[in-house]
């Protein structure tokens, strides 16, 4: 396992936020490791004297990056990180949590363990979008969840033209289409009636959104495919495109957009005790209606 010494964090205004930083960072003091903070970081702790790093160059001088926050926060800093080979950990403080599964009150425990090498690694992969005007490109971006196209409008829906790996998939008119990848299956996909995909798959998801048609379902496609959409030139609209819900490309009735798989995979931290399907029995309520007599069958 590999050993930790520059521990850089990162984290953004919230409930509990500012507080938790200070018990972490208390905690990594104390095993006597160097500690870099991302610029929004130093902004929550005025009174503090460590090493401050922008986002983009705290993956290069940090061995291990801690985020505290919700998955949001991970999300932000996953697309930033994922060019370095950083490993990442989450402290949660959000909703949900399935990226970031270690609680505040398990700072010491479930951090030290990790420090101590006693965890496990996942790699991640993310997506990339281009947006392509005659031609030409006019926008990008990229995602750990989920890249969407949608209309961007209530009650108006959007016609498109969908194409894996050049090969014509369909014409439709829905609300949009989201495109996930199984990191991002729990999420907004999941809302749409999307699968739930093991993160170890090399798959992605394509789901669409309040189809025009009862027979378009999601289908679930190889992680190497290149994916292909059109956006109608007989929209009234113009649909944007969006990564992870955060970064925001408008399109353009014409436009042509591409889905990669990014180069680039997110090396995420848990600890030992981790699993994906005790994370869905609490983050989804899975078998909450069953006794105790039951449980043990």
């Amino acid at each position: 396992m590999e050993q930790f010494r520059n521990i850089g964090v990162i984290g953004r205004e919230g409930n509990g936020v500012a507080e938790t930083l200070r018990r972490l960072i208390e905690f990594l003091q104390v095993r006597e490791l160097g500690v870099v903070l991302d610029e929004a970081v130093s902004e929550l702790l005025d009174d503090h004297d460590l090493r401050v790093s922008s986002r983009r160059m705290i993956g290069e001088v940090c061995d291990l990056i801690i985020v505290v926050g919700g998955d949001g926060s991970l999300l932000g800093a996953a697309r930033t990180l994922a060019r370095h080979n950083a490993p990442v950990l989450g402290i949660n403080r959000g909703r949900l949590g399935f990226l970031t599964d270690i609680s505040p009150d398990e700072i010491e425990t479930q951090v030290g363990a990790v420090l101590d090498g006693r965890y496990r690694l996942e790699q991640r992969f993310l997506l990339d979008v281009e947006v392509l005007r005659d031609g030409e490109p006019v926008g990008r971006g990229d995602a750990l969840n989920d890249v969407v196209l949608n209309s961007g409008t209530s009650g108006h829906m959007m016609e498109f033209e969908l194409f894996v790996d050049g090969e014509f998939v369909y014409r439709q008119r829905s609300d949009g289409l989201i495109i996930a990848t199984p990191t991002g299956s729990t999420a907004y996909a999941l809302s749409a009636g999307g699968p739930i995909m093991h993160p170890r798959l090399d798959a992605i998801a394509i789901v669409p959104m309040f189809p025009h048609t009862l027979s378009s379902r999601p289908i679930v496609i190889d992680g190497k495919s290149e994916i292909k959409m059109v956006v109608g030139r007989g929209n009234v609209v113009h649909p944007p495109v969006t990564c992870d819900g955060q970064v925001k490309i408008t399109s353009q009735p014409g436009d042509v957009i591409y889905v990669r798989k990014k180069p680039h995979k997110l090396r995420l931290v848990h600890p030992l005790d981790h699993s994906f399907y005790a994370s869905c029995r609490d983050k989804l309520g899975w078998g909450t209606h069953i006794g105790k007599e039951d449980s043990d069958v």
